[in-house]
């Protein structure tokens, strides 16, 4: 058996073929995306194993985008964790943590211009790939726009995310629908299915920091 192969079945339910990457894959990410969604700190070091099996999964589904997007999520991750765990003393909560915080509306909707303009960009160049680098990438890249949209939006939350602004779950709602429709259409349905329940960990996410916040201003 070898784990890190997409073809290697752990499991087949309702005729789906389950590899164990995947399965694993999935059950990680949930994880990570629950302690998040409650502000846990140990969000991070969970998203660390996760990042690492979707990349080998990724790459497997020519879905090169998001592949390259899990280096980028291993670094911040690491960032994530120290910026949670060290924050000034004006920024503490009561565990002595970084506290949740909104940002300006004017910056919010900046970000979102630049991520339209790099998701354009980024799709032309992911469709280039096979053309360019046939060797490493000897398969065109599916759906090179919408991967990429779910790339270039993904890195635009995850600094807000390491700062802890309300708005990173906005952000992830729309990933999380995006991503969703692309995983079914690729195929990878428990993939599909994750990001599925990601959209609605989303909702209760943004629900709750939003309540945490407000819970500052009780306490002074």
């Amino acid at each position: 058996m070898d784990f890190f192969n997409a073809q290697s079945i752990f499991f087949t339910v309702l005729d789906y073929k389950m590899s164990y990457l995947e399965f694993f894959a999935v059950i990680t990410g949930i994880i990570a995306v629950i302690l998040s969604a409650k502000a846990s700190i140990w969000s991070w070091p969970a998203g660390i194993v996760n990042v690492f099996l979707s990349a080998f999964l990724y790459y497997q589904t020519q879905l090169y985008p998001d592949m390259f997007l899990m280096a980028f999520f291993f670094i911040t991750n690491i960032m994530g964790w120290w910026r949670w765990a060290n924050p000034k003393p004006e920024e503490e909560d009561k565990n002595k943590e970084l506290k949740i915080s909104f940002m300006p509306l004017k910056q919010f909707l900046l970000l979102l211009i630049v991520g339209i303009a790099g998701t354009l960009l980024m799709g032309t160049l992911a469709s280039q790939l096979h053309n360019w680098l046939p060797l490493l990438f000897n398969l065109p890249s599916a759906y090179p726009f919408v991967d990429s949209f779910i790339f270039v939006m993904s890195v635009i939350t995850t600094f807000l995310m390491i700062q802890k602004r309300v708005e990173c779950w906005i952000i992830w709602l729309l990933i999380d629908i995006v991503a969703t429709y692309l995983y079914f259409l690729k195929g990878i349905k428990f993939m599909g299915i994750e990001y599925f329940i990601f959209t609605i960990i989303a909702g209760f996410a943004l629900w709750n920091w939003i309540k945490e916040y407000r819970s500052y201003s009780k306490a002074n």
